[in-house]
């Protein structure tokens, strides 16, 4: 146990006040200027989603990629487009829409979200929408589908050639669909994979092109995309991939007049420490200032730039919320605070690629502080979170369980969360999944409050297991 203070340890070691968090005298957590313990000690275990934090990230993109293109005369537009698979939640998509922000989708399911925005009105009939992912012929009908029924702004991209083919043989004659193909990137060499799995290899491209595409009057030729799986990184690495792709790009607009987009796919990344730095502004100037310059050496016309941003859009704006309800000391050096709620199933990122979140106590920081490893309730060992990005063991508070309560937050948990743990469906040791608040701002500056989901009832997977 420390002689100081968890705040003091936290004023020491980092950089703080940061990132939108700050804290009162009382020693409780202020998020983005909200001091929100009063509605944790009524709902608790809870996520909350707070919808300015989206708005915010997509305007804060268009901006630095918009100065970026006036600072060199780059003559295109820049387009930002969300990845749905993100977070698939309507009060997310609404969020993009209110930004006028487009779309991407990865599967034939995605789809029948877009239907559903159409038949309620919300999106613009010229809304650009990006067909992604790996197509079986059920996803290409409903893209054609969806083109058919919507508009011409559907751009279908070609994962592979027998997709190509494929389309070729649904599309009647005299329809036309417009179409993209995407590159297989090179990843880093201390990969596991070293290309990536979705796209075609770029020395495939061109005859795949030549062809496939080029005479048939079916294809309307728009688009170049690739993703970097590495994220968008001030290395030598990104920088040869972006320049080679720009190169092709340039290739392949030789060919094709009617190519106009370069979609650079997404992931800028997200904090997941404090002292977190990441200078975007200075990347998308890169960005734009590479494939600028590729373009003019090949002398083509720049393109208009799609970037695909997801976990950048989403991940910042929810936090998953625990009350500690028990301390474990196993050994001498292990202290386990156990916490209301499974963290396998709330958080699954943290078993299934080691995702690290910023973890912080809401209140308790004029308590001594403790190293500690948090706990989840269920029975599984597998169930705990001990490390923080930097590889430090997790430090929180002090306490007495029998005076006081303690509760912490795991933030920029946003994105994929909930889809990867089966919201509304069976959890782990049937630990029920918590309960989902919107907050969002009022023109006025009040905050609102909204309850999305309340806590789930183990009726719901009774039913689904077949014992009701």
């Amino acid at each position: 146990m420390s002689h100081l203070s968890y705040r003091d340890l936290i004023h020491q070691t980092y950089d703080f006040p940061q990132l939108g968090f700050d804290v009162n005298d009382e020693g409780n957590l202020i998020r983005n200027g909200v001091d929100l313990l009063w509605l944790v000690e009524e709902n608790n275990p809870v996520k909350i989603s707070y919808l300015p934090k989206i708005r915010e990230k997509i305007q804060y993109a268009n901006k630095i990629f918009t100065n970026a293109m006036e600072k060199y005369f780059y003559d295109g537009e820049y387009i930002y487009s969300y990845c749905t698979k993100s977070s698939h939640f309507s009060f997310v998509i609404d969020q993009i829409i209110d930004q006028w922000a487009q779309l991407e989708l990865s599967s034939e399911f995605d789809v029948d979200i877009v239907e559903k925005l159409i038949d309620s009105g919300k999106i613009a009939k010229d809304t650009l929408i990006v067909c992604n992912g790996y197509k079986p012929s059920s996803y290409l009908e409903k893209i054609l589908w969806l083109k058919n029924k919507w508009c011409d702004n559907v751009i279908l991209i070609f994962d592979n050639k027998d997709e190509v083919v494929l389309l070729d043989t649904i599309l009647k004659d005299g329809e036309t669909c417009k179409v993209g193909m995407r590159v297989a990137t090179e990843d880093e060499p201390n990969t596991d994979i070293y290309t990536s799995r979705l796209g075609t290899r770029s020395k495939d491209i061109l005859r795949i092109y030549k062809d496939k595409i080029h005479n048939n009057p079916k294809f309307d030729f728009v688009a170049l995309h690739f993703f970097i799986n590495t994220k968008i990184k001030d290395t030598s690495y990104y920088r040869s991939e972006l320049s080679r792709i720009s190169g092709l790009y340039c290739d392949l607009k030789h060919l094709s007049p009617s190519l106009k987009y370069l979609d650079i796919g997404g992931w800028f990344p997200m904090p997941s420490w404090l002292n977190f730095e990441y200078d975007y502004e200075y990347m998308a100037d890169q960005i734009i200032w590479t494939i600028k310059h590729v373009c003019e050496s090949e002398e083509i016309d720049v393109p208009d730039i799609i970037t695909e941003f997801g976990t950048y859009t989403v991940g910042e704006s929810a936090a998953a919320i625990f009350k500690v309800i028990g301390q474990k000391k196993q050994n001498d050096k292990e202290l386990r605070y156990i916490v209301n709620s499974s963290l396998i199933t709330t958080l699954p990122d943290i078993r299934g690629i080691n995702q690290k979140f910023i973890v912080l106590p809401i209140n308790g920081w004029n308590n001594d502080y403790a190293n500690v490893i948090i706990g989840g309730i269920t029975c599984d060992n597998d169930d705990f979170y001990n490390k923080d990005s930097k590889g430090n063991q997790i430090i929180l508070p002090a306490f007495d369980q029998n005076k006081e309560d303690l509760y912490i937050w795991f933030f920029h948990t946003g994105a994929y969360q909930e889809s990867l743990w089966w919201y509304g469906g069976i959890q782990h040791c049937l630990i029920p999944a918590p309960k989902h608040i919107l907050l969002d701002v009022a023109d006025n500056g009040a905050l609102q409050v909204k309850k999305f989901a309340q806590e789930q009832e183990s009726a719901s997977m009774l039913s689904i297991l077949g014992y009701e």
